[in-house]
């Protein structure tokens, strides 16, 4: 069984066709100026032909001898001339060759024969000759006078002869020469390529599969240069290994994040859990410092919390799959209004405050119970995480295209270290911002919750912090048609009202519309 060819690189195939590129152009070149001066030297050959058969005619009209008389050719004829006479039909009488200072040769019976079947219509022909090579020749007439006569092509043959050589020799020479630059040329100009093909080499062996995908080599700089092909190259390969890096960062993120999350989602479920089940215990057994009713109590408790983790999960999970939300227009005026009367129930050691514009109802179309859900929660994280006597302020107001929903408090502020990830699931604030209490803390899910829906609406959530103000705003897209509640002829509030619900109900006034 014969080898394996192994293939040519890059650098063989590009110097082979080059050299088949030299030698073809090299070849037409050749080719070209030969039959170029081919044509000439026989173009001025013809013309002498030509000249030599009118002397020759001339000649033959002065000497009117005998048919087979050669007398015309002693005067000025060039050695090695042939000349005949013929008769009406073309037959030769008498032919002879011209020699150097002596008298013209006749031609033997087999010369004669090869210049028998010469045309006479007046243009050159080729004729081989034995024993005297080969010429160009023609027949001159003139009355009842033909002459036949031709000169020897020995000198042009000879000249094309030695231009083929020269020009061989020269083409095999500039060929070696050419070849030899090639060769450095493309060699040097591939020389970068071979340090990219090194390069993509090494990154295939390394272990991408497994580990931290960090500290991959790179294409020189010098060999990126956009200038070139294989700068193109290594360029597009550093970007690709900037990619799989990032990629890999962002991947070794995701799975940091969903094993934090697993973790954080089986604490706060066990938590719940495990209370449940200690109570249920004790109210199996009848008997413990526990009151059955107490424990009940303490059992219905944890399971509320446990069912809203639940269902705060499933909710960021059906938002992270993009699933569409309800929509229909939704006051968020009256919406907020509903949030802060609910916050002020559950939350009286708070000093509640709602601010509304005098006469626009800023309408939004999304999911109305989301949207109170978003409220909710940002009054409630004010209300968890600051401590009793706290302002918390809900402010609604239209900008541009946009309804806007402040949440503000003057409590102690979120510390910087949070702030970054304050909307990430499962962050808690530090002591310094939560209450002390039972379940005060919440599960962490309240403002990541908060930003995916306002983020399904297509708004946008921000927060600022600093000791004594706090403030998240909620921006989200008006309705295309903004409607305003009709002039029924009641009193209007100024712009600038703050309705107040301070910490007893009886304080704290109605919160009904219009305001």
């Amino acid at each position: 069984m014969s080898a394996r060819r192994r293939p040519r690189s890059l650098r063989t195939r590009l110097l082979v066709l080059i050299a088949t590129a030299l030698v073809a152009v090299c070849a037409a070149m050749a080719l070209t100026t030969v039959f170029v001066q081919r044509a000439y030297l026989l173009d001025d050959l013809d013309d002498r032909v030509h000249d030599a058969a009118a002397r020759s005619l001339g000649g033959a009209r002065l000497h009117s001898g005998p048919a087979d008389d050669l007398s015309f050719l002693e005067d000025g004829h060039p050695a090695g001339m042939l000349a005949a006479r013929l008769d009406s039909d073309g037959d030769l009488l008498a032919a002879g060759v011209v020699r150097q200072d002596a008298a013209p040769r006749a031609l033997t019976d087999a010369q004669r024969t090869a210049l028998a079947g010469v045309a006479t219509d007046g243009s050159t022909h080729t004729a081989t000759v034995p024993d005297l090579g080969t010429y160009r020749i023609t027949v001159a007439r003139s009355g009842g006078i033909r002459v036949l006569a031709g000169l020897p092509m020995d000198d042009v043959q000879d000249m094309i002869s030695g231009m083929v050589v020269v020009e061989a020799v020269v083409a095999v020479a500039g060929l070696a020469v050419a070849g030899g630059l090639c060769a450095v040329v493309v060699r040097r100009q591939l020389r970068p390529l071979g340090r990219v093909a090194a390069t993509a080499a090494e990154v295939s062996r390394a272990p991408l599969d497994r580990g931290e995908v960090t500290g991959i080599a790179r294409v020189p700089a010098r060999d990126t240069d956009p200038a070139s092909e294989a700068g193109q190259v290594g360029a597009a390969l550093n970007r690709m290994i900037e990619h799989v890096e990032s990629s890999d960062t962002a991947r070794r993120r995701t799975e940091e994040r969903m094993r934090r999350f697993l973790a954080d989602a089986g604490h706060e479920l066990r938590t719940p859990l495990a209370s449940i089940a200690g109570y249920a215990e004790l109210m199996n057994r009848g008997t413990g410092p526990v009151e059955p009713l107490l424990a009940w109590r303490r059992v219905f408790a944890e399971s509320a919390r446990m069912t809203g983790l639940v269902e705060d999960l499933l909710l960021l999970a059906r938002l992270d799959e993009g699933r569409p939300l309800h929509s229909a227009e939704v006051d968020m005026a009256a919406l907020v209004a509903e949030a802060v009367r609910h916050a002020q129930t559950v939350g009286g050691g708070h000093d509640w405050r709602l601010e509304l514009g005098p006469h626009d109802t800023p309408l939004v179309l999304g999911d109305e119970a989301r949207l109170h859900q978003v409220v909710a929660n940002l009054l409630a994280n004010a209300r968890m995480h600051t401590p009793a006597g706290t302002r918390v302020v809900a402010v609604v107001e239209t900008g541009g295209d946009r309804c806007v929903v402040r949440v503000r408090d003057d409590g102690p502020g979120i510390p910087p270290a949070l702030l970054p990830t304050v909307f990430d699931r499962f962050t808690r604030a530090d002591t310094s911002r939560a209450r002390s209490g039972p379940h005060d803390g919440g599960s962490g899910l309240g403002l990541a919750v908060v930003t995916a829906i306002v983020t399904a609406h297509g708004g946008h959530i921000e927060v600022t912090s600093e000791p004594g103000r706090t403030e998240f705003t909620v921006r989200l897209p008006l309705a295309a048609e903004r409607r305003y509640w009709p002039d029924d002829g009641r009193q209007r509030r100024p712009a600038g009202t703050v309705a107040t619900m301070a910490g007893s109900r009886e304080a704290s006034g109605s919160v009904s519309r219009p305001w």
